[in-house]
């Protein structure tokens, strides 16, 4: 089986068909098709192409499956002995999509 890695969001993902994962925000409707073009690997059994940085032409086709935001991560920040305490909590937006096809 085939697989890839993709660079999206700032982040590397290694991918094969079928995989559903979270990524950073993507700008697109639920049940679209995107692309991802920057490909920087793929690899087939024992041969494996690497790209410098990306390899030209190879893509990676999903499908949106849903939007979303991640459970809340806290932050607390404490000085001992200072009268400081602060609190923060954040939710990190998410797509989730699943892997139809690498096109190498």
């Amino acid at each position: 089986m085939s697989y890839a890695v993709i660079k999206t969001g700032g982040k590397q993902y290694r991918v094969q068909q079928g995989d559903v994962l979270r990524v950073e925000l993507l700008d697109a409707e639920e049940g679209a098709n995107v692309s991802f073009d920057q490909v920087l690997l793929v690899g087939s059994g024992d041969s494996v192409n690497v790209g410098v940085p990306t390899i030209a032409g190879a893509t990676v086709s999903a499908t949106v499956r849903r939007h979303g935001r991640a459970d809340k991560i806290r932050i607390i920040k404490f000085r001992r002995r200072k009268h400081h305490k602060k609190q923060m909590g954040h939710r990190q937006h998410f797509t989730e999509v699943e892997i139809t096809g690498i096109n190498a």
